[in-house]
C-alpha cells in the first residue's frame, strides 16, 4: 500500500515538472528592454496643477483683505456719526442779467481792394504798409503822359471842328437870305442845315473825348476810397498794371468802427427781437478766444432777415468803436449779449447747485447744524452766480463746498479756512433794502464768463480733495 502511494506521488511530481517545462518552452521570452514602468496618466497631473493654482489665488485674496491697513481713516460717509466740514454761503437779493454766450467773427464795415482803372506803368507808391489813411489820401501814381497827349489831341480836334461849325453856320445864314430872294434852290439851303447839325454833333463828340482824357488823368492819381488801414502792397513801383489784375495794388480795411457778426439759436430770437424792437439798447461784450480777456464793448446793431435752415440760427451784427484797435478783421471772439436784467431775485453761487435723483437741488443748512435737500428752480446765471426763481429765501445758508459727502439730514460743521472766508466775501454785497448786487452790473456779469469753467473745476477739486 505504501509503495503504491509513493509511486503515485512520484508520478504526479514528474507530470507537474513536465508541464512546467512545456510552459516555459511555449511562453515567449522577455528581453530586458521590453520591461518598462507604467506611465502616470496626464489627467491626474492637470488636476494637480489647477489645484495648486486655485490655492495660490485663494491665499492671495485672503492676504489682501486681512492685511493691516496703513492708511488713516477717511472722513465722510464712512464715519456715520461724525459732522462733515462744509463751506456755506448766504442767499442774497440782487440783479441778474440774462446773457447769451455765442461765438462771433470780427467783420469790418468796409474792406476795399484798390485797383487801377486804367492801364499804365506804376511810377510811385505813396503809402507805407500798415499805414492809417483817410478817405481821399494819395496812394499811388500811374504814368499820366500818354493820357495827357491824348487830351491835347482831343482838344485840337475840338478846335478844328468848332471852326468848321462856325463856317457852316455862316453859310447857312447866307443861304437863308438867298432863298428869301429866290436866288437859289431850297434844297441847297436844306443841305446846309444838315451840315450845320453834323458839325455841332462833332463838336459834342470832341468835348466828350476831352472829358474822357481828363478822367483818365484823374485815374492816374490813385486815392484811398475809405478811411482805414492799408495792408501789404501787392505790386511794386515800375510794374505795368492793368485793369484785369485780380490782386490790385493794396487792400484798405476800415477798423473804426468795426462790427462782430455772431449767431443765436432761433429759440432765443423772440426774446431778443422783442427787446430790440422796443428800442432797448442791448449791450454786447467781446472776449478773446479763451473767454478770459475782455476786448471791447459795443451794442447790438441789426438782426438778419432770415434763419439759416441748416443750423437753426440767425445772424446778428454788433457795432464796436474799437478805440484801442484791439479788434482785428476775421478775428474769432466770444460774444456776450445782455438781453435783459432780472431785478431783486435770489442769487447763490454756482457751486451750490447740485443735480441728482431729486432733480436740481441744493443743501440747505439748518440752525441745528444739519442739512436738508431743497429743490430749486434755476434762472439765468453769469458763470459765478445763479438766480433762484423758486425754493429759497434771502438770508438762508447753502452749502457751496463739501456737498459730495452730504445726504439729507447729515450733520455739518462750518470749515474755518481762508478759502471759506474769501468765498463768503465774494458773494453779492447788496442787501434786500438797497436792491443792488455785485451782479447787477452787466459788465461784471459779462466779465465772469471765463470763471464759469474755473468754478466747476474748483467744485470738482473740492469733491476729490475735501481737505
Amino acid at each position: 500500500m505504501d509503495d503504491q502511494h509513493s509511486e503515485i506521488l512520484a508520478r504526479s511530481r514528474s507530470d507537474i515538472e513536465g508541464d512546467t517545462d512545456r510552459f516555459d518552452y511555449e511562453r515567449p521570452r522577455l528581453r530586458p528592454g521590453d520591461v518598462t514602468s507604467r506611465p502616470v496618466p496626464r489627467s491626474r497631473l492637470r488636476w494637480i496643477v489647477w489645484l495648486l493654482l486655485i490655492l495660490a489665488i485663494v491665499g492671495a485674496v485672503v492676504w489682501y483683505f486681512t492685511r493691516p491697513s496703513t492708511q488713516p481713516p477717511t472722513s465722510g460717509r464712512s464715519q456715520a456719526g461724525a459732522p462733515v466740514p462744509v463751506g456755506l454761503a448766504q442767499v442774497q437779493k440782487g440783479d441778474m442779467p440774462v446773457i447769451l454766450n455765442q461765438l462771433g467773427t470780427v467783420t469790418p464795415l468796409a474792406m476795399v481792394t484798390v485797383k487801377t482803372q486804367i492801364n499804365g506803368y506804376l511810377t510811385e507808391v505813396a503809402f507805407q504798409e500798415g499805414q492809417m489813411v483817410k478817405k481821399g489820401d494819395f496812394l499811388a501814381q500811374i504814368d499820366p503822359r500818354p493820357y495827357q497827349v491824348a487830351l491835347e489831341q482831343a482838344q485840337a480836334q475840338l478846335a478844328k471842328d468848332q471852326a468848321s461849325l462856325t463856317n457852316a453856320e455862316l453859310d447857312l445864314k447866307r443861304y437863308n437870305t438867298l432863298v428869301a430872294q429866290n436866288s437859289i434852290a431850297t434844297q441847297t439851303r436844306d443841305t446846309q442845315v444838315s451840315t450845320v447839325g453834323q458839325d455841332r454833333a462833332q463838336v459834342m463828340l470832341d468835348q466828350a473825348q476831352i472829358d474822357t482824357q481828363k478822367l483818365n488823368l484823374t485815374y492816374c492819381h490813385i486815392i484811398s476810397p475809405v478811411t482805414g488801414r492799408v495792408g501789404l502792397r501787392q505790386v511794386d513801383a515800375g510794374n505795368y498794371v492793368q485793369t484785369s489784375d485780380a490782386n490790385g495794388i493794396v487792400v484798405v480795411t476800415q477798423l473804426q468802427p468795426i462790427s462782430v457778426i455772431f449767431t443765436v439759436p432761433e429759440d432765443n430770437l423772440p426774446e431778443v427781437f422783442k427787446r430790440w424792437h422796443a428800442g432797448a439798447v442791448l449791450p454786447v461784450t467781446a472776449y478773446d478766444r479763451s473767454g478770459s480777456v475782455e476786448l471791447d464793448k459795443g451794442t447790438l446793431n441789426t438782426i438778419d432777415n432770415q434763419i439759416d435752415t441748416t443750423t437753426g440760427t440767425v445772424k446778428l451784427r454788433a457795432m464796436f468803436n474799437n478805440e484801442n484797435w484791439i479788434l482785428f478783421p476775421n478775428q474769432f471772439v466770444n460774444v456776450q449779449l445782455v438781453v435783459d436784467t432780472l431785478h431783486d431775485v435770489d442769487i447763490v453761487p454756482s457751486a451750490a447747485i447740485q443735480r441728482g435723483a431729486p432733480g436740481t437741488f441744493i443743501y440747505l443748512a439748518k440752525p441745528d447744524h444739519t442739512v436738508a435737500v431743497q429743490k430749486v428752480k434755476l434762472g439765468p446765471g453769469d458763470g459765478q452766480h445763479v438766480a433762484i426763481l423758486e425754493g429759497l429765501q434771502p438770508g438762508e445758508s447753502v452749502v457751496v463746498d463739501g456737498a459730495d459727502r452730504l445726504r439729507d439730514g447729515a450733520k455739518i460743521t462750518i470749515a474755518s479756512s481762508e478759502d471759506g472766508s474769501q468765498r463768503e466775501a465774494g458773494q453779492p454785497q447788496a442787501a434786500a433794502g438797497q436792491g443792488t448786487s455785485s451782479t447787477a452790473d452787466p459788465e461784471a456779469a459779462a466779465a465772469s464768463q471765463s470763471a464759469q469753467s474755473q468754478s466747476h473745476q474748483g467744485q470738482g477739486g473740492a469733491r476729490r480733495n475735501p481737505q
